[in-house]
């Protein structure tokens, strides 16, 4: 059987015989696994040079790790620039946040053909290749150009906006011409993948022919939806796992008897942060006899901290917090715990079970694992609720949760009393519908379909 070849902006550290963090490198290395291949991508390292030839980072059985090195204007221009300063809020409907800058978007095409000639040296004839993510949407035309043949993918892994949204971005017509450039082009969703063929057809001078398929820049590309999963019975077990209590036996101790609402998100503006803790002012002023009795914990990692965007949601947080736990708290309770770190994924399955309601309320998510990671750890004989954006696409999925508007910070506030008072039986089947839609939508089904439909 042919190679997989993954490539992804980051390469997942792995060791063999522990567990990978996310769903994105545990669903590359179960495929990766099964016939051996290569996962390639950039080392996180900046150098004074570019460096287009590829590394090995390491091997592990049959899957070897390479990966480049990027210079700094490269990471300026490609990583921080156009990734994440363009493409990032405008594929998440937060144009307000972007800004383009040619110069930058030069930069990405740069560092796009950069790992394609690294690629180039390492891909066999019958080597099936499929790459993750809005880093490298221009990695096919690349690819191409330099001669390859091979059967190639994308999964997005963030949502694809309407073609309005995404008309923002000036050089939407050149990104689109280079998505066409793959064979297969999967999304989180059908709305994600109905506004990328909406695009085709209306802006591209495209056509649609039956199953999924568009023909486009005289190419015939093939469309799916793949809703990427969680291993639901890992997740309960590490959540279970004596060895991974330590902080939970610490904040169960701390809450004394309070019930917990948690949060778990990277400090992102497209994840509704701001709103949310909004949104727990407003339930804690409506429904003032919860005072005293709910603790809130928001645990939001750092992330980008080298991009201004992401410092002042971080100084935002801050203040908020900072001026709902001056209002409400009391000598003996803190509603707000803001907690600006990250946790190992072993410490977090536990912190998923001990609270009475996970509040996920992304302003856009492709999916967001978090939802389908909060549900899986949860007692099934005493559950907590999930609290759900509409805009994440888990909510397609998971709609026995409790869906709400997270600009609607009434409404979520409303959603919260309700969670925290609802019965044992309606915990108990809404539970019991998400865990049977999470199984069949599992991680492995996610691999195993798209690559299925990269070798068909």
């Amino acid at each position: 059987m042919s190679r997989l070849v993954v490539v992804s902006n980051r390469v997942a550290p792995i060791t063999e015989g522990e567990p990978t963090a996310g769903g994105l490198a545990a669903g590359v290395l179960d495929a990766l696994k099964q016939q051996g291949g290569i996962w390639f991508g950039w080392s996180g390292e900046i150098t004074d040079d570019a460096v287009a030839a590829a590394h090995v980072e390491r091997t592990v059985g049959s899957i070897t790790l390479y990966t480049v090195d990027l210079c700094r204007r490269d990471y300026d221009e490609f990583y921080r620039g156009f990734a994440n300063g363009t493409l990032w809020p405008t594929l998440h409907y937060q144009v307000g946040h972007a800004h383009f800058d040619r110069a930058e978007f030069a930069g990405y095409r740069r560092v796009n053909a950069l790992f394609a000639r690294a690629l180039a040296r390492l891909v066999q004839p019958d080597d099936l290749i499929w790459v993750h993510d809005y880093h490298l949407l221009c990695l096919a035309d690349a690819l191409r150009e330099a001669g390859l043949r091979n059967r190639m993918g994308l999964f997005l892994h963030t949502p694809f906006p309407a073609p309005s949204v995404f008309m923002t971005d000036p050089v939407h017509a050149e990104l689109i011409r280079a998505m066409c450039q793959f064979d297969l082009v999967g999304f989180q969703t059908e709305d994600d993948r109905s506004a990328f063929a909406d695009y085709v057809l209306r802006h591209a001078g495209g056509s649609a022919p039956d199953g999924g398929w568009l023909k486009a820049f005289d190419r015939t590309v093939k469309t799916g939806v793949y809703p990427i999963g969680v291993h639901v019975d890992e997740v309960r077990h590490e959540a279970e796992a004596p060895a991974n209590q330590h902080y939970a036996s610490r904040l169960r101790a701390s809450l004394l008897g309070r019930s917990l609402i948690l949060s778990v998100d990277r400090l992102d503006y497209s994840k509704g942060l701001r709103p949310r803790f909004i949104a727990f002012e407003q339930f804690l002023e409506r429904f003032p006899q919860r005072q005293g009795n709910v603790v809130f914990m928001q645990i939001a990692p750092p992330s980008r901290g080298d991009i201004e965007t992401y410092r002042e949601i971080r100084r935002e947080l801050e203040a908020e917090a900072g001026r709902i736990n001056g209002r409400f708290a009391e000598v003996d309770w803190m509603p707000l715990r803001y907690l600006n770190r990250g946790f190992a994924r072993s410490a977090l399955m536990p912190l998923y079970a001990e609270a009475q309601v996970g509040l996920v309320t992304p302003l856009r998510d492709g999916m967001n694992l978090v939802a389908k990671e909060y549900v899986a750890a949860q007692d099934p004989d005493n559950p907590g609720v999930l609290v759900l954006s509409q805009f994440a696409g888990a909510a397609r999925e998971l709609d026995a949760a409790m869906i709400v508007n997270p600009y609607d910070e009434v409404g979520v506030a409303a959603a919260l009393d309700r969670a925290l008072a609802m019965g044992r039986d309606e915990r108990r089947d809404r539970h019991v519908a998400m865990m049977a839609v999470m199984r069949r939508n599992s991680l492995d089904a996610w691999r195993d379909r798209f690559e299925a439909d990269l070798r068909a």
